[in-house]
């Protein structure tokens, strides 16, 4: 039986550093295209708006362009070249009005990329997948920093049609690179798993300054967390900077991530005009430096870059062992902004909990009374007293609980201080929980899901959780009831436990169990047995 591509290019990774291509922009700008290329015969004279420097548009008008521009990069030794897809989605091609036309641009774009691989034999094909230009995490408007201009489900729809016209072309894998915003990115993900299951990740996130966070504003650890949930086959770091000042970005995912790595910079940091100036030579050597110092599987280029600097790369790598892979030892990791990790000598894990109507008065009356603004400093106060991650509930009855979640969660993710720490999603209603999770960019946790209503819909809630890349917290509640034995509070959470880690592929440390501890006194007389120790033990 033949072996898949997938497998192919796994088998390749274990054995040597591969070389991925360069700059589309560099190459088109350099190809003295007019307007009349760009338009073809395709865009008549009448069309509402310029197209003129859509570059995806180029796959359908100048084929030719296209095509030579992957012979080139193949031809200087890169192992995988892109598709030139990087803006082909209903959202990035709505600035040209070619919405219409993205099946067929993302189609006919890997179509190209896969002629050119074949040509030259053994080579891959990435499916490039740019971020969009609007964000789930910022809003475009500074009097309403709730404001979204897009929403989770329409970024999650408008990659699953990128996803399944790119899989069709015949792409390899699907590169999704120069992530600025991890929830836009976790809506690509979640798309790629649920229309091309089986087409292998490369996730690529920029880093937009020294001070080493993107520009929704993550670390790299923080961003690891965020998305090792979609066990990608690549995690790197590409764009913004040039490979000098990628270089300690670099290094602090190749120590996190239990997968391969990969990093295709810019040619050097722009110059006064935008251009770049980084030599191939000056290129090549510092790649050739990270992939030596056992930090890259995958080395290659962005902005700036051409096929001169892919031979230098490719030169300065040829012979190189590639980056061994490291066995990450398992543990409890979430993230907001920043990473947070309880382990053995953390301690209690302390969870703010005023930010939950049920349990404050005075958060519930912000809320009500619509002072989100005042609620936010709520969150701010219990992050300044300690907390390490923060609960968040709008189940009230005069609620339309939904839209309050997603408010509030919009505004504290541009509330820096808040936003740094992990977020606990909170509600009996999935609806809320399922609405919270479209709005968390970082690793936040679920509270609660139970085994209440049987095991097909514990299963189904657990699946989508783990899509959304959060950890579960699992009450000791099953159909018969919450539990109120040791006995049975063990039996509930060992039957959760098997059916999250074997079933719904959640990891064991991505579990939180309350087993329902009830006060030790409520005056009612069956109650009066919830504190007495028993035999039984936990496993």
């Amino acid at each position: 039986m033949a072996r898949s591509s997938g497998t192919r290019l796994r088998e390749l990774l274990e054995q040597r550093v591969v070389v991925l291509d360069g700059a589309w922009g560099t190459m088109l700008q350099g190809a003295s295209l007019t307007p009349a290329d760009y338009r073809g015969s395709l865009i008549t004279a009448d069309h509402p708006k310029d197209v003129t420097g859509d570059p995806d548009l180029l796959n359908l008008t100048r084929p030719d362009v296209i095509l030579d521009v992957h012979r080139q990069y193949l031809a200087a030794g890169a192992d995988i070249t892109t598709t030139n897809t990087f803006t082909a989605t209903s959202v990035g091609q709505a600035d040209y009005g070619l919405e219409g036309l993205v099946r067929e641009m993302n189609v006919q774009g890997a179509r190209l990329a896969r002629q050119a691989a074949d040509e030259f034999g053994g080579r891959y094909v990435a499916g490039s997948v740019g971020p969009l230009n609007v964000t789930l995490s910022l809003s475009p408007k500074v009097e309403d920093p709730a404001y979204r201009a897009v929403s989770y489900d329409q970024v999650f729809d408008s990659y699953a049609d990128q996803f399944l016209a790119l899989q069709e072309g015949g792409v390899d894998l699907l590169l999704i690179e120069t992530i600025f915003d991890t929830l836009n990115a976790k809506a690509a993900i979640a798309a790629a798993r649920e229309v091309t299951p089986d087409l292998p990740l490369w996730i690529s996130v920029t880093i937009v300054d020294l001070s080493g966070r993107t520009l929704s504003g993550q670390t790299v650890e923080a961003f690891w967390n965020s998305i090792e949930h979609a066990n990608p086959l690549v995690v790197g770091v590409n764009c913004s900077l040039g490979a000098d000042e990628i270089r300690p970005h670099l290094a602090d995912l190749a120590r996190l991530a239990g997968t391969h790595v990969a990093c295709h910079p810019n040619a050097g940091l722009p110059n006064a005009f935008g251009g770049y100036d980084q030599t191939p030579q000056e290129t090549g050597r510092l790649l050739g430096e990270f992939a030596a110092a056992g930090m890259a599987n995958i080395v290659g280029g962005c902005c700036g870059t051409t096929p001169a600097h892919i031979k230098k790369i490719a030169d300065a790598v040829a012979g190189l062992p590639p980056r061994a892979v490291p066995q990450i030892k398992p543990a409890t990791r979430f993230s907001g902004l920043e990473p947070f990790e309880a382990g053995p000598d953390t301690g209690f894990v302390l969870i703010g909990e005023r930010t939950n109507v049920t349990g404050s008065a005075k958060f519930r009356k912000l809320i009500e009374g619509n002072d989100y603004q005042a609620a936010v400093d709520v969150a701010l106060e219990q992050v300044r007293g300690g907390a390490n991650l923060l609960d968040v509930n709008m189940d009230a009855d005069l609620l339309d609980s939904q839209q309050a979640m997603t408010t509030f969660l919009n505004l504290i993710a541009t509330e820096p201080e808040v936003a740094r720490i992990p977020i606990m999603v909170d509600s009996s209603r999935w609806s809320v929980l399922e609405a919270g999770l479209k709005c968390v960019q970082g690793k936040g946790v679920v509270n609660s899901i139970s085994l209440k209503e049987g095991e097909e819909p514990f299963l189904e809630q657990a699946r989508k959780i783990k899509s959304y890349g959060a950890g579960v917290v699992v009450m000791a509640f099953d159909e018969q009831g919450q539990a109120d034995t040791t006995e049975r509070k063990v039996a509930i959470c060992a039957r959760a436990y098997d059916l999250l880690t074997q079933q719904a592929g959640i990891a064991a440390e991505d579990i939180i169990f309350d087993p329902n501890v009830l006060a030790v006194g409520t005056g009612i007389a069956e109650h009066n047995g919830y504190a007495r120790p028993s035999s039984t033990p936990f496993r």
